[in-house]
């Protein structure tokens, strides 16, 4: 597939146009004008590029890519050292960020809760990033999160109270701690993302909603092996999914 066509299908599909993002989304890096080997991962990191390298792909497609809002924008240090290594290799680089965060079907949100067993109801917070579930039967703080921690293989850090009794549940991948008050304000009776920051501790503990973070790179893998099982199914294009470790 040309390179345009490759994007072209993306921008379509997740629309990314519709969101304002914190980096620009799509074609990143430009490489190779054919599209043939595809290597999927979460964050575009020196050792991702290693790894599309080693299995000559042509072509990285990422949650996380470069360029955020507020960075130092000079091609210095780990940046110059990652570009250096796409330009010789002449590997392609796409991001979507916020666009498959909330896609419905592909997106983090919907693909971690297709694995927690949760259903979306609704929406709420910026851009409705966050989602609302009901749950049947109702389920304690800690059961939650023994499930989480069953299903993404870490520990999630649980903060407030174990013991609340959960039927109306939120949740939101990656670092959405920012929208603890948003959740809570939905009607949530816990909230589930994948960091926490000093504030949401007492947040959680003087509202009475529990706060679970089940680990950035852990609540974001979700989406991107859906997109990539999605482009192999319907474009024919060779996709893998790289999962480099990541505790965090």
């Amino acid at each position: 597939m040309r390179r345009e066509e490759f994007q072209n299908y993306l921008n379509t599909l997740l629309s990314p146009s519709d969101f304002k993002d914190y980096c620009p989304n799509g074609l990143q890096v430009e490489g190779r004008a054919e599209v043939r080997h595809i290597v999927c991962g979460v964050t575009a990191s020196l050792a991702l590029i290693d790894a599309a390298v080693a299995r000559g792909a042509d072509t990285l497609l990422v949650h996380h890519g470069y360029f955020w809002r507020g960075e130092d924008p000079r091609v210095i240090g780990i940046r110059r050292k990652r570009l250096a290594e796409l330009l010789r290799h002449e590997l392609n680089l796409f991001a979507y960020h916020l666009p498959l965060d909330r896609h419905p079907l592909l997106g983090n949100n919907a693909q971690w809760a297709h694995v927690m067993g949760w259903s979306a109801t609704g929406y709420f917070g910026e851009q409705d990033l966050g989602c609302l579930g009901d749950l049947a039967p109702a389920e304690l703080a800690m059961q939650i999160g023994r499930s989480i921690a069953a299903r993404t293989g870490r520990d999630p850090l649980l903060v407030g109270d174990e013991n609340r009794l959960v039927r109306r549940i939120a949740w939101c991948s990656g670092a959405a701690q920012s929208m603890f008050d948003a959740a809570i304000a939905a009607g949530a009776e816990l909230f589930v993302s994948g960091e926490i920051s000093e504030q949401t501790v007492h947040l959680a503990r003087e509202s009475g909603v529990p706060y679970i973070a089940a680990g950035h790179h852990a609540t974001e893998r979700y989406g991107i092996q859906a997109l990539a099982a999605h482009l192999a199914a319907e474009t024919g294009l060779r996709c893998d999914f790289v999962d480099i470790e990541n505790p965090v």
